[in-house]
């Protein structure tokens, strides 16, 4: 890399200044990052909060820069124009957006092969961009922060996936541990001889030899790339999952030995055609298949997640200061959503202490999710009346949210469809509510009548008007209103409160006063 200054030679943020210059800031600004992989080339610009970035821009052209990489060792030809062409438009159009800071990443294809070097003096002379390009182990630790910036607390092995190589990385408290690089992407493993039986023996002979350095008995292996989304897409299809987000969708070793039968056995035209994947990713599916196939029997896990967020996640993570890390991103997406959609930003959080009374023993991880449910239970209030608990329904189910899994996407969800609405019964969300174990789904629908009913007070303010009291073993809830407070609670608030004592099964008091 000696023709191209590096970026980071000297130690500074690849971004220039640094992100974070303010170690509480919430907000994010508009940042860019160009990712330039083996088979993909993609823009990406954030912008949101600043734990949980939102993509307020996001394109990629599959140009297959690493094809035939292993027979030539150079650049696929026809890919180069492509990806050439792809960053002159991504150029013009970080030039329009005005991003303040962008940078550019190249990985497995453009360092190893002969001509790399060419080609990025080629795209700096064309574009004026300057390619940053990463080696393995790097490419590993940044990948995994990117699982950490979306999963706190996410301990295990992260595998990322790309189309000439494939890194994985320990991942514990935090921190990222032990990290390997290898040679096992698609484009890597086309010239492997011996049919099916000699590329399996190939990839199991690798892992084995990196296996020892990583670790066998990580509970959780999370897989980051493509050609892992698109196996999941596959395997949720094969069971009639209703929840077609990729992040944290899980699967066990059953579900991946099953899904790997179920895709030799169909006919991939017919499987593409059922999913929506693109003919690129598909093609990679059967060897992505048999890699995924080893992964499990060699590092044992007991569970496999899939992570929306990689290497270019990580490069955010790797600004952030510890304050900023500590922050749960699912709040921090919330209160940002509460902020710029909300009738009244910072009802939300009045409206959690209004509600602590009857959460007063809930595990922390429920409580997270009634305060993500308070903030974001008037986020939605443009939508048309008639379609408006559909749209909350869907704002939880389906947002590019980190931190939530898919049972606490359907609990959050089914919490704000019953702020706006007293039944689901006939709704579309029905086959998404299987999800839930029966008192989960119970709870879900408590909290959206807390909701509905404490929404009444929001004018006023909750904290001024009235307050609950919560005798779980009298089966008794009490409101307690301020004299001045006394008229807001009428005929419609008084039904809301019989229907929130209803789900509750418990009786109710009211009475005026402050004590």
């Amino acid at each position: 890399m000696d023709a191209i200054a590096d970026p980071m030679a000297e130690g500074a943020s690849p971004f220039g200044a640094p992100l974070f210059d303010d170690p509480a800031a919430r907000a994010l600004s508009r940042v860019g990052v160009v990712d330039v992989g083996s088979n993909s080339v993609r823009l990406v610009v954030f912008d949101g909060a600043a734990r949980s970035p939102a993509y307020f821009y996001n394109e990629k052209l599959m140009c297959g820069l690493g094809a035939g990489l292993a027979e030539t060792g150079r650049l696929n030809p026809a890919g180069r124009v492509r990806a050439l062409a792809a960053l002159r438009r991504f150029a013009r159009l970080a030039e329009g957006m005005k991003l303040p800071r962008l940078i550019c990443l190249a990985t497995a294809a453009v360092r190893e092969a002969t001509d790399g070097e060419a080609f990025r003096a080629e795209v700096l002379a064309e574009t004026g961009l300057k390619l940053w390009v990463i080696d393995g182990p790097e490419e590993a630790r940044l990948s995994a922060q990117g699982v950490l910036l979306g999963w706190p607390g996410a301990e295990g092995l992260v595998c990322d996936i790309g189309g000439a190589s494939m890194e994985l990385a320990v991942i514990a408290r935090g921190r990222v541990g032990a990290r390997v690089s290898t040679p096992l992407g698609p484009f890597r493993l086309q010239g492997i001889g011996g049919g099916r039986k000699g590329l399996k023996r190939h990839i199991r002979d690798i892992l084995d030899g990196v296996a020892p350095r990583l670790g066998t008995e990580h509970g959780r292996l999370y897989l980051v790339g493509g050609s892992w989304r698109a196996f999941a897409r596959l395997d949720m299809e094969r069971r009639a999952y209703p929840l077609t987000v990729m992040h944290e969708y899980r699967m066990t070793p059953r579900d991946v030995r099953a899904t790997v039968d179920w895709i030799a056995e169909n006919d991939l035209a017919l499987l593409r055609a059922r999913t929506g994947l693109s003919a690129e990713r598909i093609e990679h599916v059967p060897v992505a298949s048999l890699i995924l196939s080893e992964l499990v029997r060699s590092f044992r896990p007991a569970e496999i997640d899939i992570s929306a967020y990689g290497l270019r996640e990580g490069m955010l993570y790797e600004e952030m200061p510890e304050a900023l890390r500590a922050r749960d991103p699912l709040i921090e997406a919330c209160r940002f959503m509460e902020a710029a959609a909300a009738r009244m930003p910072g009802t939300g959080m009045r409206l959690f202490a209004f509600l602590q009374p009857l959460y007063r023993r809930a595990p922390p991880a429920r409580l997270r999710l009634v305060k993500a449910a308070c903030l974001l239970h008037d986020v939605n209030w443009r939508a048309h009346p008639d379609y408006r608990a559909e749209v909350c329904f869907d704002t939880a189910t389906r947002a590019n949210m980190g931190g939530l899994d898919h049972s606490g996407r359907v609990f959050l969800g089914l919490a704000l469809l019953h702020r706006y609405r007293s039944s689901r019964a006939g709704t579309r969300m029905e086959p998404l509510v299987r999800l839930l174990d029966p008192e989960e789904v119970i709870e879900a629908e408590v909290l959206g009548k807390a909701l509905r009913f404490g929404a009444m007070f929001a004018l006023e303010g909750i904290d001024e008007a009235c307050r609950l009291v919560f005798f779980p073993k009298k089966k008794l809830l009490e409101l307690v209103l301020n004299p001045a407070a006394e008229d807001l609670y009428g005929e419609v608030a008084a039904a809301r409160f019989a229907s929130l004592a209803a789900a509750l099964k418990v009786t109710t008091k009211v009475r005026v006063g402050r004590g």
